[in-house]
This record gives C-alpha cells, structure tokens and sequence, in this order.
C-alpha cells in the first residue's frame, strides 16, 4: 500500500496566508513562506499553495511569491489559482512549483486538462474539484466555490481522469472549516470510481477524522489547513497517532 500523505493548504490572498469557514469569513493566518517551511520541517509530505482570489479578481497566481516559497522548500509543493492556459503554467513551474492546480478555468473549458497534461505530464497536472449536495446531488461549485455549475462531481471526476488529469483535490463546501470531519462517503465513492489518486479536503478537525478518511474514504491524502495554521494539530503528533492507527505514513 502506498504510504498516506498529509497535505497542509495554504490560501493566499494579498501575500498572507487565509482561512475561512464554507468558504467565506476569511481570517488571517501568517505568512505563507514562513508557514510553508515550517510545515516541510515539521514532516508535511506536501504543501499546496492557493491564490483563492486570482480568479476572481480576474489576474494570474504571483510568480514572485513561487519563487519565494521554492527558496524555502525542500518538500514538493502545488499552485493554483488564475491559471487558465498552457503559458500561464510553464513560469510557475521554472519558478520552482512541482504541480500546478487547475478548477475554474478547466470547468469553463476542459480541453485545458488535455493541453496541461500534454504539454507537462499528467504528474505535474492536479484538478481541484469544489463541491457541495444541493437536493442530495453533489454539485461542482467554482470562483472560489461562489458560483453554482451544472456539473455533478462524480462525472466531472471522470471526465478530468480521462481528460489526463494526474490528481484529484475534491474540497467538501460543506465540510470546509468546520472541524466536522471529511466527507466520507463522498470520497469513498469517489474512491471507487476513479484511479488517479485523490486528495481529500475540507472538515479536518481532529486526529480521528484523518483515521476515518484514510480507512474509509479511499483517498491517497488528505489536506487541512486552520488546524495546523492555528497549532490544534502538530503534524509529527498526528503522523505519530496515525501509525499508532496502522496507517502507513511517510
């Protein structure tokens, strides 16, 4: 079995690093290079690095700030946020990314996927899908999870690992920030429907939640973010307690 992987997120807006609740109520939460090499020290297998307003706001990821993080970094590490076509990824990449992740823009257009995944290899191409249940169905959300799509997460999760995709990041919107525990049943199911590895995101708010998602939710990683911004949870303690749970970590 593949060893698990834990994955602290850092949200970027305006150069800090942020976090909110269902996505909204954004709050402070440091220094984004700082915390990043932090988390390398302290064991994280990876970190991903969000600008969750470039969308929005209609302007790319800073490359300045990759660069800046790649300085500090010995652990692999994604970004996303803006990025909407195969030039926009190449000085990401030359700036000392590992992955790049894609949401909005590949929903708008999906040839995105096929062009990102020919152009750098589907290991370098991560699709974060935000979802959440609206009358029991699972729908795809994107603009920082603002706007509601026609898409539903299960054939959208297909069609990306077809697309070549190299990665899954499903965030639960309904989970997120809540402390409550992943989306379990969600991600299981998932789980058995796609074969690219799926990173789980979104409820992280104790050791036991990272037990469940890992025994039941068929995931490959699991992502948090205010928890470890915040110091509920130290990563050498919850790698420690994961073991102590027989599940293979690095």
């Amino acid at each position: 079995m593949l060893k698990k992987r834990i994955i602290p997120c850092l949200d970027i807006k305006n150069g800090r690093t942020v976090k909110g609740t269902n996505f909204v109520n954004i709050r402070d939460a440091g220094d984004p290079v700082e915390l990043g090499a932090l988390y390398a020290d302290q064991g994280a297998d990876e970190l991903v690095f969000l600008d969750i307003t470039a969308t929005n706001e209609g302007r790319k990821t800073f490359k300045e700030l990759v660069k800046d993080i790649a300085e500090h970094l010995n652990i692999p590490f994604t970004v996303g946020g803006g990025i909407s076509s195969v030039e926009d990824v190449a000085p990401l990449l030359y700036a000392g990314a590992d992955k790049v992740s894609v949401n909005s823009s590949a929903v708008k257009r999906p040839d995105l996927i096929n062009e990102l995944a020919l152009e750098f290899g589907s290991q370098c191409i991560v699709v974060a899908i935000d979802a959440r249940q609206v009358d029991s169905q699972w729908i795809v959300h994107t603009h920082g999870g603002s706007r509601p799509t026609e898409l539903e997460l299960f054939s959208w999760a297909l069609e990306v690992e077809k697309r070549g995709a190299g990665e899954i990041l499903f965030t639960s919107m309904d989970h997120d920030g809540t402390k409550q525990g992943f989306a379990v049943e969600a991600l299981k199911k998932l789980g058995e429907q796609i074969n690219i590895p799926i990173i789980a995101s979104g409820g992280a708010g104790e050791m036991q939640h990272f037990d469940e998602v890992f025994s039941s939710g068929k995931v490959d990683a699991a992502l948090a973010a205010s928890i470890f911004h915040f110091k509920e949870i130290g990563i050498p303690e919850l790698k420690s307690y994961l073991k102590q749970k027989n599940i293979p970590v690095r």
